[in-house]
């Protein structure tokens, strides 16, 4: 299940979009002003923000560049009624990914979140992720790098490597790795789960990957 934190003032839009997007299976944090918003941003690490601008407290572009400064990559949607050239320059200048305008569908702003969700890597200054001690993972390209060698991955495994970079060092609950492996026309099987989690772990080591009885799998990098 995704995280999303919602920042939007206005209270009648705030409850419509969350309960939509928790109808849609999000996880929804949402909050009514920038400050609380900046609270939630230090306390937890989100899949997604949608943030309106005009809020009280930090507005939504300040807060937003302040937070990709501090190391938030979490893609991002501006929400907002805000519709000049000029608005939408300052939007990505502070490091938003895309950008809605009120009033807007529903169905649309779903489009748009799904869209974002499904891309690889965000807001990374590295090119090179680094796994342990001469393997690493380069995010423009997609490959995995051992003594500089690229190593060919099954399709599936290669989900699932991205998928543990994305969130290291969280627990990932089978059901979400579940939605990010398999397709929607395809059975997922925890089976062949198992065996994919053999085979990166062969390639990254097994203690990278750790196995949280009846939750998830959680993976770590070599620090």
């Amino acid at each position: 299940m995704s995280k999303i934190l919602l920042l939007e003032d206005d209270a009648n839009l705030n409850d419509t979009v969350t309960e939509f997007l928790e109808d849609q299976g999000y996880d929804v944090v949402s909050v009514y002003d920038g400050d609380e918003a900046q609270e939630k941003l230090y306390e937890s690490r989100y899949d997604l923000l949608l943030l309106d601008i005009n809020v009280p407290g930090i507005d939504g572009l300040k807060l937003l560049k302040e937070s990709r400064e501090g190391g938030v990559v979490a893609p991002a949607i501006f929400i907002t009624s805000m519709d000049t050239v000029d608005d939408l320059e300052k939007g990505f200048n502070s490091g938003c990914d895309d950008y809605i305008r009120k009033p807007f569908a529903l169905k649309e702003l779903h489009i748009r979140i799904e869209t974002l969700l499904k891309r690889d890597f965000f807001h990374n200054s590295k090119e090179l992720m680094q796994i342990a001690e001469g393997i690493s993972y380069d995010i423009k390209s997609n490959e995995l790098l051992i003594n500089g060698e690229d190593i060919s991955l099954g399709n599936k495994e290669s989900r699932l490597l991205k998928l543990f970079l994305k969130h290291e060092g969280e627990v990932i609950a089978h059901e979400r790795i579940y939605e990010n492996l398999w397709d929607y026309d395809e059975e997922p099987s925890d089976t062949a789960l198992r065996t994919y989690i053999k085979n990166l772990r062969k390639i990254i080591g097994k203690e990278r990957i750790v196995s949280i009885k009846k939750q998830g799998y959680k993976f770590s990098t070599q620090k």
